[in-house]
């Protein structure tokens, strides 16, 4: 067995002991970053308590459905659990196409564009961060359909809560115009971004700490802005 180098990089041909060790190496920071997840999380709702009752007022105006759209994601350890956003589709949007957006969607809402555009529809997974599901910072949860397709080393992002924002989150920002431009979006998905986030998340794992997160929280909050 190849042991974890001091570096704290995980070894390619890795596997589920290796990445046991290297976590192990950063108990002490995974309990700081629990403990500024969940401060963060319940201030983030508390401050922003006015700006979520507003949108959720003015999607209830905008379009018949509820207010939160809940999907199933995979998170650490393989446990499924509810991700909390704000509905920025009409009802039963994914039995009338596939599980992910692509350009214009004609599924999205006129106040969903507005919401995706400035990433304030993901506001309400600061509940998922609140409770433990996830994390401010850390790989972006799947649906169980394309997390089947992992192989045993793709699955080791899932020893790790995972967050609202990451690496892959900043990289393809533009994911959906990106999938618009082929004609075979979900093909491009599975084969090419798919892959390529996985390899951004393991980077993630190999550098995560409270100082990190706060870096690529400020980060994604800059690309929002832009």
């Amino acid at each position: 067995m190849l042991e974890v180098k001091d570096k704290g990089k995980i070894p390619k041909d890795n596997n589920s002991i290796e990445v046991d060790e290297l976590l192990d190496k950063k108990k002490v920071q995974l309990i700081f970053k629990r403990v500024f997840d969940f401060a963060v999380s319940l201030l983030g709702l508390i401050a922003l308590g006015p700006l979520l009752l507003l949108i959720a007022i003015i999607i209830k105006i905008d379009s018949k459905g509820p207010v939160f759209y809940k999907q199933v994601r995979v998170g650490k350890g393989e446990k499924q659990f509810k991700i909390i956003k704000f509905r920025t589709m009409i009802i039963n949007a994914e039995k009338n196409g596939l599980q992910i957006t692509v350009g214009n969607d004609s599924r999205i809402t006129k106040v969903g564009y507005c919401l995706r555009r400035y990433k304030l529809d993901e506001l309400p997974q600061l509940i998922n961060v609140l409770v433990g599901d996830m994390s401010l910072v850390g790989p972006r949860p799947e649906v169980p359909k394309y997390v089947e397709m992992y192989n045993e080393k793709q699955r080791i992002i899932l020893r790790v809560r995972p967050g609202i924002t990451d690496l892959a989150s900043i990289e393809y920002r533009d994911e959906n115009t990106l999938l618009a431009k082929n004609c075979n979006p979900e093909e491009i998905y599975i084969k090419d971004i798919i892959p390529r986030k996985i390899e951004l998340n393991t980077e993630y794992i190999e550098n995560m700490s409270v100082f990190y997160d706060a870096k690529l929280i400020l980060k994604t909050i800059l690309v929002v802005i832009k």
